[in-house]
């Protein structure tokens, strides 16, 4: 997959159409200096194990005349700007990524043409994982289930519904990899996600996918394959509208002072 046909590549052109069409070229973006603490994130929920809370990733905000729209990142950096270059940021590292698609996220919000942007808090994750997990039920069936990016709560959920044997999950993390979680062992991503897609029915993306750059390869296979994607989160949330593939978000919040176009 060359950059010139990446998913977030093919983005720019509708993204650069709808902010000319709204007037926001020169509209300020403000990435936050830092990113969120877990707590500014998600509150507090119950469980302690997700990623964001152990540190190992971070909730980048943009914000864009009100509007608010959220990226999951390890490589979290500020920017201060006009739309007009972020619109045109290069998209060849995973701060660069994050800054696109969390400002994406909040334009599109406050255009009125996504909603849930904002992660979800509290007890929230926990729901949004039990709803998921029902949703693909409800859709195909007791499947088999691929996850790619180890979200405990889903990953449990998942393991619950469908039964561990039925459940694939991967991960590049290597304090993650080769430990058993819910009954299922957690795959190294970077030498197994092939296995993962061609051992499942359905397989579920974290969209952070998108940040780290192995969106693109893993969605081409999920299609070679003949295999169900979804993706989950507020990350995809403006990609996915542009992109035309589905996301599953039950629990995400929408949070804009006003809508852009009404400016």
């Amino acid at each position: 997959m060359t950059p010139e046909t990446s998913v977030l590549e093919r983005t720019r052109q509708p993204f650069r159409e709808a902010a000319r069409a709204a007037g926001l070229l020169d509209a300020r973006v403000s990435v936050l200096g830092r990113p969120l603490t877990p707590e500014e994130a998600i509150g507090t929920p119950g469980r302690r194990d997700f990623p964001i809370v152990l540190g190992r990733e971070r909730v980048l905000e943009a914000r864009v005349r009100g509007a608010r729209g959220h990226a999951f990142t390890d490589d979290a950096r500020e920017f201060e700007g006009t739309l007009a270059e972020v619109i045109e940021l290069a998209l060849d590292t995973p701060h660069r990524r994050a800054i696109y698609t969390a400002t994406l996220n909040a334009v599109l919000t406050g255009l009125g043409r996504v909603d849930r942007t904002v992660h979800c808090r509290d007890e929230d994750p926990e729901h949004c994982a039990r709803e998921i997990a029902e949703t693909v039920l409800e859709r195909h069936g007791r499947v088999r289930v691929g996850l790619v990016g180890l979200n405990p709560a889903l990953a449990e959920r998942l393991a619950e519904t469908f039964g561990p044997d039925r459940v694939r999950i991967t991960d590049l993390d290597e304090r993650n990899r080769g430990s058993v979680r819910f009954g299922v062992e957690i795959w190294d991503g970077a030498a197994r996600n092939p296995e993962l897609i061609e051992t499942s029915d359905v397989v579920i993306l974290t969209g952070t996918t998108l940040v780290n750059g192995t969106f693109d390869d893993l969605w081409a296979r999920i299609r070679r394959a003949g295999k169900i994607g979804i993706v989950y989160g507020v990350t995809a949330a403006g990609v996915a509208a542009l992109a035309g593939f589905e996301r599953l978000c039950p629990r995400g919040r929408t949070e804009t002072d006003l809508r852009l176009k009404h400016r």
